[in-house]
């Protein structure tokens, strides 16, 4: 995806509008909200197993909202001087340092409440368990020194 083209064909839209005025960062932040409402209303109601490759209807709704949302956004990284790639790069370092592959593989769990739950019975048991290994390993090494 060029974003900086389709930054400059959004700046152009609103220009010819007469649009700039009302984009401002409140506005658009508020937009990004109602878009997303209006793809959550989409699944509002529906079952969970709504098949969106066979239902051609939703998923043009669906794919709709998903533009009006990234088109936002776009307006919004461009009128606040944001790099989206970088900025986009640097999120995603700092989610694999909040979870780490170790406390969050296959959980849900927040990353604030991953070390919590880490330290139950079973992670002080493997870990007692490593260290005893360790202890060994070190022991037998030793002895064919």
């Amino acid at each position: 995806m060029d974003e900086k083209k389709i930054q400059l064909l959004l700046k152009n839209f609103a220009r010819k509008r007469d649009w700039q005025k009302f984009h401002t960062p409140k506005n658009l932040a508020a937009s990004i909200s109602i878009e997303a409402a209006e793809l959550l209303e989409i699944f509002q109601w529906s079952d969970s197993q709504l098949n969106i490759e066979k239902d051609k209807r939703i998923k043009q709704k669906i794919s709709e909202e998903v533009a009006d949302i990234l088109l936002y956004i776009l307006r919004f990284c461009d009128l606040t001087n944001l790099d989206v790639e970088k900025i986009c790069l640097k999120k995603i370092k700092i989610n694999e340092r909040k979870y780490p592959i170790a406390l969050s593989k296959g959980k849900s769990t927040k990353y604030n409440e991953l070390k919590r739950y880490s330290n139950n019975k079973f992670s002080r048991r493997a870990k007692f368990l490593k260290e005893n290994l360790l202890k060994r390993k070190r022991r037998t090494n030793g002895n064919n020194a």
